[in-house]
């Protein structure tokens, strides 16, 4: 067998799966680019093992660890990403912002937009409520 043939397969496979992760939106596609490109690696594994006639046959056993990895790794990754269309209502990739860091004029920006909410808010208990037991007894609850 002739190594030329799978080692080319592979690395076709392995290019549509880098363009399917960076140009993909859907989450679920970017996961299956994942195992695309995981395949790619077993199938170089399984072929050098061939090619090399290995006694030990250590290609193929690898191949089995990665293939149980990437069972778990899709198992998870579903899960996810289930979950985050659950919450949000689409698996767009490019709208979960929500964990990101924002930038820094950005955070300081909504730190004073919130410090002069809560002053505006403080100003309206007072106003409201001389003696503050409102303003405690929301505290309580917030705790």
């Amino acid at each position: 067998m002739h190594l030329v043939y799978p080692a080319v397969l592979a690395a076709l496979l392995f290019c549509v799966g880098v363009y399917g992760v960076l140009a993909r939106r859907n989450a679920i596609l970017v996961l299956m680019s994942v195992e695309l490109m995981l395949n790619a690696v077993n199938l170089n594994l399984v072929a050098f093992d061939v090619w090399l006639r290995d006694t030990l046959h250590s290609g193929q056993a690898l191949t089995l660890f990665t293939i149980t990895i990437a069972a778990a790794e899709i198992g998870l990754g579903l899960a996810i990403v289930l979950l985050v269309y659950r919450n949000r209502g689409s698996s767009d990739i490019d709208r979960l912002t929500d964990l990101a860091e924002p930038p820094e004029h950005a955070s300081a920006e909504h730190a004073s937009a919130e410090h002069a909410s809560a002053e505006h808010a403080s100003s309206e208990h007072t106003a409201s409520d001389p003696d503050g037991t409102a303003a405690d007894k929301k505290a309580e609850a917030a705790a």
